[in-house]
């Protein structure tokens, strides 16, 4: 058996957005990829992301907020950037290392400003959904 696909997801805090790619590449990939996320200032899981998640049965309170330092020497084969501030000033990372960019908003800015943002994290996860989705179609195969 080939060695796993090893990828790191990338955002400004690792709270919320990245966390939820982590977690759904996790479960989706059943194994096959070794995924990991990290920030430039890594924050404490957002509650409600960890809510949204629940609602569908993906549990990563085993998951922890990670700072970027550090990684970027790891023996990486894919970085996801999750966000145009972080795509923009992400450190260099070896040539060989494959960089895609998911372009998803942040759930404390759009559209809604609800107490609970729970349809903004409800729409990033559906979002996210479908980019894992397509993510291991291509490189999930085992």
């Amino acid at each position: 058996m080939k060695n796993k696909i090893k990828a790191l997801v990338i955002c400004t805090e690792n709270s919320c957005r990245s966390q939820m790619a982590e977690g759904l590449l996790k479960y989706k990939s059943n194994g096959r990829i070794n995924v990991s996320s990290a920030g430039f200032r890594p924050k404490r899981i957002h509650p409600d992301a960890i809510k949204i998640m629940e609602e569908i049965s993906k549990d990563f309170s085993g998951q922890t907020s990670n700072n970027i330092n550090g990684l970027i020497e790891e023996n990486l084969d894919i970085k996801i950037t999750g966000c145009y501030n972080v795509n923009r000033s992400c450190p260099n990372f070896p040539v060989k290392i494959k960089k895609l960019h998911w372009s998803i908003k942040d759930p404390f800015l759009y559209p809604s400003k609800s107490l609970s943002f729970a349809k903004n994290f409800k729409e990033v996860r559906k979002e996210l959904d479908g980019r894992v989705d397509i993510f291991l179609n291509r490189y999930g195969k085992s």
